[in-house]
């Protein structure tokens, strides 16, 4: 299986974006893990996951619950175990190259406005185009390829 790799820049607001993104792919019946910088963020995400879409329910726990096996979206921290159930879709917010990307069918990158967040990305972009998989950018603002 050859992994491709989505990379989303110039975003106002990842963890909006995230949402919106774990959100259409869960209604796609993907199994998503959600790799994320810190506990901080990873609690901000369940709480858009939960309140985003009144009417919508996206089934996810953290990497640590008995459940996750089971539950279609994962999310996790960038120093968590990185044995995630499920190996569909990697959303990665987390600044470095996550531990076997490889074993993801699609990786997708969300890379914010600040240089902080651009730098590490430009290194993940180059690290993926190394290994010779697919690389596709995007607008997240815009909405437009790149």
């Amino acid at each position: 299986m050859d992994t491709r790799v989505q990379f989303y820049h110039n975003t106002p607001d990842r963890l909006a974006l995230a949402c919106e993104l774990v959100a259409r792919a869960h209604g796609k019946g993907r199994k998503v893990a959600v790799r994320l910088p810190d506990t901080t963020s990873a609690q901000q995400l369940d709480r858009l996951l939960w309140t985003s879409e009144p009417l919508s329910f996206v089934p996810h726990v953290m990497l640590d619950s008995p459940l996750a096996a089971e539950t279609p979206v994962v999310l996790g921290t960038a120093d968590a175990d990185a044995d995630w159930p499920h190996g569909d879709t990697l959303f990665n917010l987390a600044p470095d190259l996550p531990p076997a990307f490889d074993r993801f069918r699609l990786v997708i990158e969300i890379v914010g406005q600040s240089e902080a967040e651009k730098v590490p990305a430009r290194a993940r972009w180059s690290a993926y185009r190394q290994r010779g998989l697919e690389t596709k950018a995007f607008d997240a603002e815009r909405r437009v390829a790149l």
